[in-house]
Formats: structure tokens, C-alpha cells, sequence
């Protein structure tokens, strides 16, 4: 009978597995506990917008990593086509990027195990090609976010970046973080739970914190 998956949704434990890439066999989550990791997949090697896709994550791993962020690609190609692939990518030059040395593993998934468990095959999209799919799991292999992309639409990188950190400071300060919100700026404190601590802050001369209306209030971060 046919293995069938659920997607994995936020919240969930991130589904288990041990799977042969470019750096070699990986076990996961074993292998990435205490950090952040970057899970995603692309359709195919030698296609375009998946190359433009590994230049730019590998010219920004020094910025994941300070992030205590690892990446981790698959795609259902075999090994040695992503070998092929990650070396002609060394050769090109683009939107000045160059001399890209992509560091960080590429699954192999030709049986499409991996991606079938974090659904990243979408019949409707393709049976043969996994979709662009991001899952961001956290340091106790929690999914913290899960992004979907179509074959033809290449990810905002920055914004994933940008989700990273967000996550981050949600955590670390218990505040939750406004549209469009970007490292440094002004955050939102929880909601006020009882009609005693609204009248306060709405009352509070506090510099450190300002109230729209008793349930939206920011916290001032020092620039």
C-alpha cells in the first residue's frame, strides 16, 4: 500500500528523515538540532529560475549562518545531476553574482520520499517536479513557516531572511512584529488581558512603549 502524507503544518514537528545530499548523508532532525534550518525544494536542476534560486542562497549562507540558520535544498534529481549542476553554477555570472560555490546539501528525493512528506509534490502543479516550497523550523524542529511558490515565480530571499528574524524576535522578546516590519523597527507588545492592565497602558507615560488604542501597543526599539 502507498505511504500517504499530510502536509506538515505550523506547529508540527517537522517530519523525520535521513537522506543522501552533496555534503553527504544527512539525518534530520538529528544532525540540525539547537539551530534554525531552512528546508526547501526546487523543481528541477539546469532550469533557470531554480539557478538564479541556489546563486543567490548561497551568496547569502554567511548571513543565515549568523542567523544560527542552515539551508537545505532538494530537488527529486539524482546526485550526480546536482553535482553537475552546483559545478556549472561555479561558472556563471549573474546580477552580479559570480564564482558561486553552493556549500550547503541538495538532497537527493528521486524516489520523492522527503518531498512527499512535507508535500512538496502537488499533482495539480506537476507529478514529477516538486513545487517551491520554504519550511522554517525552529531550533526544537518545530515548523515555525511555511511558503509555497509556483514553478514560474523565483522567492524573495530577503523576505525569508526577514521572516527568520522576525521569528527570532518573537521568541527572544515575546512580541509579535507589525506589516512590513524590519530589523530595528518598533514592535507589538501582547494584548492587554484584562480591562485593569488596558486602562493602564493607555494611561502609562512609559517612553518605552506607546498605545493606538488599548489592544495595539508598540514597544520603541533603540535605534
Amino acid at each position: 500500500m502507498e505511504n500517504t502524507y499530510r502536509m506538515p503544518l505550523i506547529g508540527d514537528l517537522a517530519p523525520a528523515f535521513e537522506a543522501i545530499t552533496t555534503q553527504g548523508v544527512i539525518k534530520f532532525p538529528e544532525d540540525y538540532k539547537g539551530k534554525w534550518t531552512i528546508l526547501f525544494s526546487h523543481p528541477a536542476d539546469f532550469t533557470p529560475v531554480c539557478t538564479t534560486e541556489f546563486m543567490t542562497f548561497a551568496s547569502m549562507i554567511d548571513e543565515f549562518k549568523a542567523l544560527n540558520t542552515e539551508l537545505i535544498g532538494l530537488s527529486v534529481d539524482s546526485l550526480y545531476a546536482h553535482i553537475a549542476w552546483l559545478r556549472k553554477i561555479q561558472e556563471l555570472e549573474w546580477n552580479g553574482l559570480k564564482n558561486i560555490n553552493v556549500t550547503f546539501p541538495l538532497i537527493e528525493d528521486i524516489k520523492m520520499e522527503v518531498a512527499s512528506k512535507y508535500g512538496m509534490i502537488q499533482p495539480n502543479s506537476s507529478t514529477t517536479q516538486a513545487v517551491r516550497a520554504v519550511f522554517i523550523i525552529d531550533p526544537n524542529s518545530k515548523i515555525r513557516a511555511v511558503l509555497y511558490y509556483p514553478l514560474s515565480t523565483g522567492r524573495n530571499f530577503s523576505e525569508i531572511k526577514r521572516l527568520i528574524i522576525a521569528l527570532q524576535k518573537a521568541d527572544s522578546d515575546g512580541v509579535a512584529t507589525p506589516a512590513d516590519w524590519k530589523e530595528g523597527d518598533d514592535v507589538i507588545v501582547p494584548t492587554a488581558g484584562s480591562c485593569g492592565t488596558a486602562k493602564e497602558r493607555m494611561e502609562s507615560n512609559d517612553e518605552g512603549m506607546y498605545c493606538l488604542d488599548w489592544f495595539m501597543c508598540f514597544k520603541r526599539e533603540k535605534k
